[in-house]
């Protein structure tokens, strides 16, 4: 008798987690919204979601969750198009959309879970989008991306050109000009517009401005370049083309937009075209965050997004903060509650404490300054390091005094800002060179590259460019060109570098080492720091490896570069700790246990450059709450008595004497601790005041010193 044969046992199934288990009610709202009555298959698109999420009230972990969850239910990646404003935003989101994805799936840590090919900035996705139907939207296929500051130096050889730069009054700089052709763009406001109320002191320019912009217009179309805001001005045009917006439409069946609140009114017009009804869109933002207006940011887009559609679009609100404490958050909520319009929320956290956030008012900046470094001092004996301490102020200047301070106590900090990456000499010396070979049409790379050949000059090179411009074929050009006889040798050795580049005959990104080669001499010749820059040309060449073609490196780095340069390097921060400086727009996203709030009054906040009308009034008061929601537990703002203003220094010392902002009224007022400078932390006092004994003793000597000086002249 045969033994009963055995079933052959299956595999364990893998372990799987429920990923949204930790979500909160309201997150989940967000996360289900339109799947919680499907099986899985593919998601229809659903009605149009805002989400407003309240600072610190996991964001990014809700939108993550939505995306995985469209996933899990059957919606393609490829047809998902996820929008961010930074790129490493985009890398974030796709990094918790797969750890969501292995849980729920219980796939092994090794493999790899599906990946989002659409998520990326508005920028980038516009870039791949224009490049990818370059031939039908009249765009020649090799097209290049001016970064900033080419676009500036382009406006400015316009100007010249066109002689604007000699008139017996003050035309705007190039940069000015670029600034108001960059918010005519982006708010889609028309220039007499932008003139009035951004820059009134240009009014009187206006049809030598429309001149000029024409001008910029028809120059970047013939080198077959684009600048920043023509990656979204295009796309915005794009979709007015019925048979394109409709494939475009199609194509992504779910769009979902992180910072929704920053968007301008030319990416608000590409969202509605893409989905003129809402279906498969979901907006996440925060009203009480729209703090970049000088970007052309719009907060109507955020307030009118539910009545943009018939029927509204849905809003889900997250209220609960894993940030701050509870006090910090009734200050907080006490200062956004009286802005003019917004979307009513209530924060709230389970993180109780007894401690309120502080006003101090101090003396000046220079007390200022003492009381933050003697707070950081005694809070880094307490345990908490420099590196969870930040010092925020409304503009750059604000925190001079606090540096020297800081530095004369030996305090290690970081400051952000400074030169970027793409704005080093060097750096963009070989960016220019491989933008001339993508597009030899490229007029402000080649003119960069031929002049650092050895013996050609502006005129030289100008001359190379216009022949260029009139020719059929740029590289006939190129090789007929007759340099000076005294750069004759050094013009053959970048000819034959330049033909090799721009005909690819070496995978990128060894190519690279082509341009290497060609550009030591040069490198050797015209700095005195070559071995330091080198160190930016290696770190370039790392980044380029990481890019499958010189199209897609030269894109991406433009629309996202790096900020370190050796250009601003000073001798290296060997502390393993640091306290962090920040302009409070930089601070945006960020949190850390202690921050320090510089100047918290009229005049600083809001700016008195930022008091016009309501619209920017409202702004400051939305960047005074964005400040206060950085703090998790200790929140102290600052409020000197008299402060200089720095930028008038040069003349004498001008201060104001300035009152506690008009965002803090007296009820506001009842959510802080009021704290005195000199009666906090040693050190605090100015010099000349009284010491403790004297105080006590209510006493403190006086002299004359009118009679002293009067006496130096009897």
């Amino acid at each position: 008798m045969r033994a009963p044969s055995h079933p052959k046992p299956h595999p364990p199934k893998p372990h799987r987690h429920d990923p949204f288990a930790t979500l909160n009610d309201q997150q989940r709202a967000a996360v289900e919204h339109g799947l919680g009555d499907e099986t899985a298959g593919t998601p229809t698109p659903t009605a149009p979601l805002l989400v407003i999420a309240g600072a610190g009230s996991g964001k990014t972990l809700t939108l993550a969750a939505r995306v995985a969850r469209l996933m899990l239910n059957g919606a393609d990646p490829q047809r998902i198009l996820l929008l961010t404003f930074s790129r490493r935003a985009a890398a974030e989101m796709n990094q918790r959309v797969g750890r969501l994805l292995h849980q729920a799936l219980g796939l092994p840590a090794a493999q790899r879970p599906p990946s989002l090919p659409w998520s990326g900035t508005f920028h980038s996705v516009a870039a791949r989008l224009l490049r990818e139907h370059a031939t039908r939207i009249g765009l020649a296929e090799n097209f290049t991306i001016h970064d900033r500051s080419d676009a500036e130096d382009l406006m400015g050889l316009l100007r010249h050109e066109l002689d604007f730069g000699d008139t017996k009054n003050r035309f705007p700089l190039k940069a000015t000009c670029l600034a108001i052709y960059s918010r005519v763009v982006n708010s889609r406001a028309p220039l007499a517009d932008v003139l009035g109320t951004v820059f009134p002191w240009c009014r009187e320019w206006e049809s030598e401005l429309k001149r000029l912009f024409r001008a910029y217009v028809a120059e970047k179309q013939n080198q077959q370049v684009l600048d920043y805001d023509d990656l979204l001005l295009y796309w915005s045009q794009m979709m007015l083309e019925p048979a394109l917006a409709h494939a475009l439409s199609a194509r992504f069946q779910h769009v979902l937009v992180d910072e929704y609140q920053d968007t301008n009114r030319l990416q608000a017009a590409i969202l509605l075209a893409l989905k003129p009804d809402g279906r498969g869109l979901t907006v996440v933002g925060d009203d009480a965050q729209a703090i970049y207006s000088f970007r052309a940011a719009e907060v109507r887009n955020i307030l009118d997004f539910p009545a943009a559609f018939t029927p509204p679009a849905r809003i889900v609100t997250l209220e609960r903060n894993y940030r701050s404490t509870q006090p910090i958050l009734e200050a907080s909520n006490q200062v956004i509650a009286r802005a003019a319009q917004r979307f009513t929320k209530q924060l709230w956290s389970d993180a109780a404490a007894s401690q309120k956030p502080t006003l101090v008012a101090v003396l000046d900046d220079t007390e200022q300054a003492v009381w933050v470094a003697d707070e950081v001092l005694r809070q880094r004996e307490a345990g908490l390091r420099l590196k969870r301490q930040a010092v925020l102020f409304r503009s750059s200047h604000h925190s001079a005094a606090v540096e020297l301070e800081f530095t004369r106590r030996n305090i290690p900090f970081v400051k952000f800002g400074g030169l970027k990456f793409l704005e080093a000499t060097h750096v963009k010396d070989v960016l220019s060179l491989l933008r001339w070979a993508q597009n030899p049409r490229a007029r402000m790379a080649g003119l960069r590259v031929a002049q650092l050949v050895e013996g050609i000059g502006t005129a030289s090179a100008k001359r190379l460019m216009k022949s260029i411009e009139a020719a059929a074929e740029p590289m006939d050009a190129l090789r007929a060109f007759k340099p000076p006889p005294a750069a004759a040798d050094a013009w053959r050795g970048f000819l034959d570098t330049f033909e090799t580049l721009h005909h690819n005959e070496s995978p990128w990104p060894a190519e690279l080492a082509r341009v290497d080669d060609w550009y030591q001499p040069q490198l050797q010749r015209l700095h005195a720091d070559a071995a330091v820059r080198q160190g930016d040309l290696a770190q370039l060449a790392r980044l380029a490896a990481n890019y499958p073609s010189r199209e897609r490196f030269l894109t991406e780095l433009t629309l996202d570069p790096p900020e370190a340069t050796s250009d601003e390097s000073g001798p290296p921060l060997l502390d393993d700790d640091y306290v962090i400086l920040s302009t409070i727009h930089s601070a945006k996203g960020q949190e850390w246990s202690a921050v320090f709030v510089l100047n918290v009054v009229d005049g600083c906040i809001p700016s008195d450059m930022a008091t016009g009308n309501a619209a920017d009034i409202e702004e400051e008061r939305r960047l005074l709450y964005v400040a206060m929601t950085r703090a998790k537990q200790h929140l102290h703002l600052l409020v000197p008595q008299r402060f200089y203003v720095t930028q008038q220094r040069a003349f004498g010392d001008r201060h104001l004497y300035g009152a506690l902002t008009r965002f803090i009224p007296p009820e506001v007022a009842a959510c802080f601790e009021r704290v005195a400078g000199r009666a906090v932390g040693a050190g605090s006092e100015p010099v000349g005041a009284p010491t403790p004994a004297e105080a006590a003793r209510g006493r403190v000597e006086s002299f004359d010193v009118a009679a002293r000086v009067r006496s130096q002249w009897e």
